[in-house]
């Protein structure tokens, strides 16, 4: 069994309709499903990704009216970052981001990539990393549709950043359960603290990347708006997904236990230093109930769930969004 890379990371907001003008206005994706939290059915769970919904492209929100800030610190997903292909998208990107108020950083080298760091609305940390024709899991596709020019345009999810208190189970778990490598380390952004440790799945590349950053400096981490609530990694076949679910139980690893999802199926739990992990199949993804050309134009429910459509409707907020959802 191999994990093939990051299959979605999912968030937490406040205010989707900012955050649906966010990453589809200025960043350009493409979103691409528009259900609800299976969880909690009264409140949204908003997707994007690229033009096709592949595994490994999305970025997704819960929408979670009244959430308080973030307070960083370690025990925490601390970054995600966003494929773009080359260092000239990074300098687009640069001078979008001048243009439009948002906060960023310069562009400096992580893991030996060009990266430009920025944050959105409510204060998530992003990244964005440029391919360079790097070698390794295959970018998406880039969403057409918006005034990004398509060569400069969001590809897929690249590597996340857990930042901890000490790395030893965090690392043991992802070689030891998970079946990472150590690829290599490279210097803190952040000053004199240890180097970022890179574990690398499949084929490697950002898209199969997770980053450590120790800091024992800092307080526990108190999500809010804006924090990462999961990472999920990406499951090639329902065969391996149930070999993984038997390996996480024999391990005697406390776990969610199977879970279905419709779009892909999922399993939960949460490493030594309490970050919640997730294990998804890349089957049978997002178009399974929407054309591919119609992703995230209606409320898309699990046929589970569709019986209870109308309770589901009228318990949910209308959203103001610009294209009629």
């Amino acid at each position: 069994m191999e994990l093939l890379g990051i299959h979605h990371v999912s968030l937490l907001t406040t205010m989707p309709e900012k955050n649906y003008e966010f990453y589809t206005k200025v960043l350009g994706m493409r979103l691409v499903k528009k259900t609800v939290n299976q969880d909690n059915t009264s409140s949204y769970h908003l997707f994007y990704g690229d033009a096709k919904a592949n595994p490994g492209t999305e970025i997704t929100f819960f929408d979670i009216p009244n959430l308080g800030h973030t307070y960083p610190g370690h025990s925490m997903i601390s970054s995600t970052s966003l494929r773009v292909a080359s260092t000239d998208s990074l300098q687009y990107w640069k001078d979008r981001f001048i243009k439009l108020n948002i906060s960023h950083d310069e562009i400096i080298k992580r893991a030996n990539r060009d990266t430009l760091a920025f944050q959105d609305f409510e204060g998530t940390r992003l990244i964005l990393v440029a391919d360079n024709s790097e070698n390794g899991v295959a970018p998406g596709t880039p969403w057409n549709q918006s005034d990004i020019p398509t060569e400069h345009g969001i590809l897929g999810l690249g590597p996340v950043t857990l930042t901890v208190k000490d790395s030893l189970l965090t690392s043991k778990t992802l070689t030891e359960v998970l079946g990472f490598r150590l690829k290599g380390t490279y210097p803190s952004t952040e000053g004199d603290f240890a180097n970022i440790e890179v574990y690398e799945t499949g084929l490697g590349g950002s898209g199969a990347e997770v980053h450590i950053e120790v800091r024992p400096d800092l307080p526990r981490a108190r999500p809010g708006r804006g924090s990462v609530h999961h990472v999920a990694f990406r499951v090639p076949t329902i065969d391996e997904y149930n070999q993984w679910a038997d390996k996480i139980n024999s391990l005697g690893i406390t776990n969610s236990g199977k879970v279905e999802r419709y779009y892909f199926k999922a399993l939960y739990f949460r490493e030594p230093n309490h970050i919640l992990f997730e294990l998804s199949t890349d089957t049978p993804g997002f178009d399974v109930d929407e054309h591919v050309d119609t992703l995230g134009e209606r409320l898309a429910l699990p046929p589970f769930l569709e019986p209870k459509r109308a309770e589901i409707e009228a318990s949910l907020r209308p959203l103001d969004l610009d294209n009629n959802l």
